[in-house]
């Protein structure tokens, strides 16, 4: 199916029960879905390089347009030939918009119908985000999917203040689809809605409305109880178009995605797997692993015996351990890259388990061996 976008498609190949497994063409990757997209930030995935995220299977990566723009400035981006230039990433990369950064920043904002005003938390400066600015700052970046600017109420925001948030969302999406399309640049629109059910169904049929190449769910992992989260997707999911892509923006855990994809979710991004990695917690078929605990300090096993990656397939647990316990820098780096490997592993099991119809069965006996082996909350004796 060809997306609005010229350059831009996505086909799909496999449904079992609401999940579906899918390809999407940009013109710098294929990438076959569910994905999972690692967060580069500032045009980095921390602790790899381009070559090393590349291994994990992932060929999408986010950036993020709030940090880029004020640094080093989405001009010197551009004449690098933007963000894939200046990093050597030579796959498919989407861009937010940097309206959750601005939004987080609370104190040093102000934000009015036609956008937002805040101070840069480097040094001060005051800057206005509006949609225009940007879908501008984003083209700049050359991304192959540039995220609009919406406004993200926070959780347990009255339902008069997410109410103002669709509305304010919506006109918001309209303006960037006034603007000119910008040549190999796909646009996906976002929904709000907070935890109502009826605000977000309402929502996301007015954004899945608009002329977008995609449709993206705002606003989840903000503070509320994860069961509450996976009642809304799975009620959510199966509304969405079936002929675009659905992304699930800034989410999350193994288990997150799994129950996610089941509900129809097609791409997912989440900084969990290096954030925890740099502070010593693997993520394995059999749960988390706290490196940093006594038991792994004589402990001559690989890390995860079902994973193949170069990581699991060299070093043992205990010297990962050490690797923490020096606050040597390769020990981040090394469970960075196992995470990212792990959570593209997952992601390409899934694929196979709805092609052959088995995903259910699958997602079931996975978590179960993943929730009863998990040893995070155990306290360290050394």
């Amino acid at each position: 199916m060809t997306l609005p976008t010229p350059g831009f498609s996505f086909e799909v190949a496999a449904v079992d029960g609401d999940a579906r497994s899918a390809q999407l063409t940009t013109p710098r990757a294929i990438i076959e879905t569910p994905a999972f997209m690692p967060v580069g930030t500032q045009a980095t995935v921390k602790a790899l390089t381009p070559d090393d995220v590349a291994s994990t299977g992932a060929r999408i990566i986010l950036a993020n347009t709030y940090h880029l723009w004020l640094r080093p400035g989405a001009e010197s981006i551009a004449s690098h030939g933007g963000v894939v230039g200046f990093m050597k990433w030579p796959h498919a990369l989407l861009t937010d918009s940097g309206g959750y950064q601005v939004f987080s920043l609370a104190k040093h904002r102000t934000i009015d119908d036609d956008g937002i005003t805040f101070r840069s938390h480097l040094d001060g400066t005051l800057h206005r985000l509006t949609p225009e600015e940007a879908m501008r700052v984003q083209a700049l970046l050359g991304s192959d999917i540039a995220m609009v600017l919406d406004e993200c109420p926070a959780g347990g925001a009255p339902r008069n203040v997410v109410q103002r948030a669709m509305v304010r969302t919506t006109d918001w999406a309209e303006r960037c689809l006034q603007m000119d399309a910008v040549e190999g640049q796909a646009r996906f629109g976002i929904v709000q809605g907070g935890t109502e059910l009826d605000l977000r169904r309402s929502h996301l049929q007015t954004i899945a409305a608009l002329d977008f190449d995609g449709v993206a769910l705002g606003g989840f992992s903000v503070g509320e109880p994860t069961a509450q989260m996976y009642e809304l997707l799975g009620r959510l999911g199966p509304m969405m178009p079936a002929d675009r892509p659905r992304y699930l923006m800034g989410v999350g855990t193994p288990t997150d995605l799994l129950r996610a994809l089941s509900s129809g979710i097609d791409l997912f991004d989440c900084v969990l797997p290096t954030r925890n990695a740099r502070n010593g917690q693997a993520l394995t078929w059999g749960g988390r692993v706290n490196l940093k605990q006594a038991r792994h300090r004589d402990d001559e096993s690989a890390l995860d015996a079902r994973c193949d990656c170069s990581v699991c397939a060299t070093y043992s647990r205990s010297y990962l351990r050490h690797l923490f316990k020096a606050e040597e820098m390769l020990g981040p780096r090394l469970l960075s890259l196992h995470n990212l490997h792990f959570y593209g592993a997952l992601m390409r099991k899934a694929r196979e388990m709805i092609r052959v119809g088995e995903l259910r069965r699958w997602v079931e006996a996975t978590l179960e061996q993943m929730h009863e082996l998990d040893e995070i909350g155990e306290a360290e004796i050394d």
